[in-house]
């Protein structure tokens, strides 16, 4: 197989609508666990709310908009987004409201408040920018696992170097739109859950405090940020500048956080050099890493 089917395979899986149904799987999994016993009638209901709201209904307006409009079913014009990521708001809100109405589970209806709110902040920048849907629609619920398992659930983050090399080899992003959408899914999901969970004075579950959050969000974003600098910015030796700031974050990370922060740091940077260097010549991140 080759590295564009490759690229095409994994931008297919990690279609929002798609790549939230293992993950909100695994999240409504855990918020089903109750006093070391499993509740599965819970765990139904929640898996049905999520699953029609996050995956069926938003993943059937991008079908129908992309056949009506006679384009690919990434939407890639922008223009073209903006009924599917309003149907997508409504739908996240309908959610939002039924679990609200239900209380079944406080985590949920804060999650699915978050995913309405991230569709709309990304609804007001695809009017003049085309950020990357599919790592705002990864990190989303990545942030979350990160909320409910701290370093387990930023293990899942693996696929956010990668899924940046599927949208800009596919040319469906620049390297900023890719970096950018991911960096603005898991920062605002884990701010607003905080936010609104104290908002709206919802008792939920044990989460990650909310520093470790930051320090693992910037684990993850930490190395692919710097590639991406580095492959706009005119500087001189940039491998050897990369490898001076990589030392730095080891330091950094080593030093002054937990070990477990440490560990999602290099797992992140090291899956971003071996994409670098698979991608080949023509992947702005191996020319940082192969330059003189």
């Amino acid at each position: 197989m080759n590295k564009l089917k490759i690229a095409k395979t994994i931008s297919t899986f990690t279609n929002p609508p798609i790549i939230c149904i293992p993950l909100f799987f695994i999240i409504c999994l855990v918020l089903s666990f109750e006093n070391s016993s499993f509740n599965f009638a819970k765990f139904i209901v929640l898996e049905l709310i999520s699953l029609v709201f996050a995956s069926v209904l938003p993943m059937a307006i991008i079908l129908y908009w992309a056949k009506k409009l006679d384009t690919d079913s990434d939407i890639s014009n922008r223009q073209d987004r903006f009924m599917p990521l309003i149907i997508g708001i409504i739908s996240y809100f309908i959610g939002f409201l039924i679990l609200l109405f239900l209380n079944v589970d406080n985590f949920l209806t804060a999650l699915l408040l978050c995913y309405s709110i991230n569709t709309g902040v990304v609804l007001l920048i695809t009017f003049k920018w085309k950020i990357s849907v599919h790592t705002t629609g990864l990190s989303g619920p990545v942030g979350a696992l990160i909320l409910l398992l701290g370093p387990i659930g930023a293990l899942f983050a693996i696929l956010y170097p990668i899924l940046i090399w599927s949208r800009v080899t596919l040319e469906k992003h620049t390297m900023a739109q890719a970096i950018a959408g991911g960096v603005q899914g898991f920062f605002l999901t884990v701010l607003e859950m905080y936010l609104f969970i104290n908002l709206f004075s919802f008792d939920v579950v044990a989460m990650t405090p909310l520093i470790d959050c930051i320090y693992y969000i910037s684990a993850i974003i930490f190395t692919p940020v710097i590639l991406g600098i580095l492959s706009y910015g005119n500087f001189k030796n940039k491998k050897v500048l990369f490898i001076i700031l990589e030392i730095i974050g080891l330091i950094i990370f080593l030093v002054f956080m937990p070990l477990s922060v440490f560990a999602i740091f290099v797992l992140i940077s090291l899956t971003s050099i071996l994409i670098s260097l698979y991608a080949g010549e023509d992947y702005a991140w191996f020319k940082v890493l192969k330059s003189s």
